[in-house]
């Protein structure tokens, strides 16, 4: 229980550092686009300063020609000559009046209609970014425009109404004052010099003069075409690729953090998940080395218990081998003086078997032939087969092997001896060792008697587990402990037609010498 929340907390804890660095990503990200965006701003203010001086220095008088400011700006935006407006991708711009309407324009057509671009001054799409700056040095006021920049408009291109070699002046009618007039030059007023020029309209004794083609127009008229072509903004249209390209490299830098931070997560997550199943599992082995460590003192326990009670055992067993052997004894005593010694026999072999069982297998490998020790089983269990007239077959090759010799001569003797309890008299036993290939060789003991159910072949093996009423359920245990101490691995098959098979694999030849 512990381990499981302590578990829960440190996934949580690792969940909760993980969406800390997410968040914190996704927050960099997000100001680098906004860093972006007022980098492209700043360089748009400075166009925008550039784009001013130039029509400042374009304006004669106060006023610029449509068609002139058209021809800047289009080399501006087409040419880019300035450093500044080729890093910048300038796309398109427009000059403005006080109430947004366009007077000059270069580039692609902009839609002054947007109204994010009306409410907020700028409008982002998905490749370019239209922003409105004003123009340095012009302003509107409740009382009029103040210090203007005039963008005229264009003069006609008609020749009908120009005189002077066309040199774009119309006609004038003669007015009354022009009577007596001379056309000589050296009676006109000199021209004023720029200072007293400039020092007239700083001082509000003038406006901007008309030009020749708007000369026939009122006052009224004028003043108020003045007043709608004075510039007071410019709208630029410029390229968001710098700010793809800075985001999109961010989103990657930020994309690789978050990468390594998951991993780094999920490999925390993965370590501590191992070292506490690694310490659930030190701690399942140390209970489970304390319930060995009891187990092998109650098996040393019972086995010193069980060879202490073959004493009693043979102590009865002699004093009724005494009474059944006097003569004036009873034949109803002699009986069961009989009986006495037959139980004394079972339950010290029985006992017998356990003490073998509990035993450590310590094996000592020599080369042993296994003909030599098939043929002193035989012998050893000959009186038992010749009882119940069980016909035996030996097949051996010569085999010699790496092995205990007196324990695989037990193993032997327990498979032989269990063959010979199973099939019934006049039964038939087969004993076949032979070579498997050239490092190896099996050893099988076939019988044709019951056989082994399917469903108990994988139990047989087990500690009193057993198929005859006479048996222990030893036999076979005592066997797979020789087997497994020796590497080597026993199954049980069946016979066909009849009977089972117990089949030793795994054998390994000794080296020749």
């Amino acid at each position: 229980m512990n381990m499981t929340r302590r578990s829960l907390l440190v996934n949580g804890l690792l969940l909760s550092v993980w969406v800390l660095v997410v968040v914190w990503q996704i927050e960099e990200h997000n100001r680098v686009r906004e860093s972006a965006k007022t980098d492209l701003r700043n360089r748009a203010e400075e166009i925008a300063n550039t784009i001013s001086a130039v029509i400042r220095g374009l304006e004669f008088r106060g006023a610029v020609l449509q068609d002139r400011a058209e021809r800047v700006l289009n080399e501006l935006v087409i040419g880019r000559t300035n450093e500044l407006l080729k890093s910048s991708r300038l796309i398109s711009v427009a000059l403005l009046n006080a109430v947004g309407e366009p007077l000059a324009s270069a580039g692609k057509p902009i839609d002054f209609g947007q109204k994010d671009l009306v409410q907020e001054g700028e409008r982002w799409g998905r490749n370019s970014v239209t922003l409105v700056n004003p123009v340095v040095g012009a302003s509107v006021t409740p009382e009029g425009v103040t210090n203007p920049t005039v963008v005229l408009p264009p003069r006609p291109e008609s020749t009908n109404s120009f005189r002077d070699g066309g040199r774009g002046f119309p006609r004038r009618e003669p007015r009354p004052e022009d009577a007596g007039a001379t056309n000589d030059l050296n009676s006109l007023p000199p021209p004023p010099s720029r200072g007293e020029r400039d020092g007239r309209f700083r001082e509000g004794e003038g406006r901007p003069r008309r030009p020749p083609w708007l000369r026939g127009m009122d006052e009224k008229e004028y003043q108020s075409l003045i007043e709608k072509r004075a510039l007071h903004g410019l709208v630029l249209a410029m390229s968001t690729e710098s700010i793809q390209a800075a985001c999109i490299q961010d989103f990657w830098l930020r994309s690789i953090i978050g990468l390594l931070a998951s991993v780094s997560v999920i490999g925390s997550g993965l370590a501590w998940r191992n070292l506490a199943m690694s310490s659930d599992l030190q701690i399942r082995l140390v209970r489970a080395s304390q319930l060995n460590l009891h187990l092998k003192e109650m098996n040393l326990a019972a086995a010193g218990l069980a060879h202490e009670t073959r004493n009693p055992l043979n102590i009865i067993r002699g004093l009724a081998q005494m009474i059944s052997r006097q003569e004036d004894a009873a034949p109803e005593i002699r009986k069961q003086s009989r009986d006495i010694i037959q139980e004394t026999d079972r339950v010290t072999a029985q006992l017998n078997e356990f003490i073998n069982y509990s035993r450590p297998r310590e094996v000592r490998r020599t080369a042993v032939a296994l003909g030599t020790v098939t043929g002193e089983v035989v012998r050893a269990l000959n009186c038992d087969l010749e009882e119940k007239h069980i016909r035996l077959q030996v097949t051996n090759e010569s085999v010699t092997i790496d092995a205990d010799e007196q324990l695989l001569r037990q193993a032997l003797f327990n498979l032989l001896l269990n063959a010979i309890q199973a099939v019934d008299p006049g039964g038939e036993i087969q004993i076949a060792t032979q070579k498997r290939n050239h490092s190896e060789a099996l050893l099988e003991v076939r019988d044709n008697g019951p056989g082994v159910p399917p469903d108990r072949r994988a139990e047989i093996f087990k500690p009193y587990v057993t198929t005859h009423q006479k048996g222990t359920g030893l036999g076979l245990a005592v066997v797979q402990q020789i087997v497994l101490a020796h590497g080597w691995e026993i199954e049980c098959l069946p016979n066909e037609p009849r009977g089972a098979i117990f089949r030793i694999t795994h054998l390994r030849l000794a080296a020749e010498r």
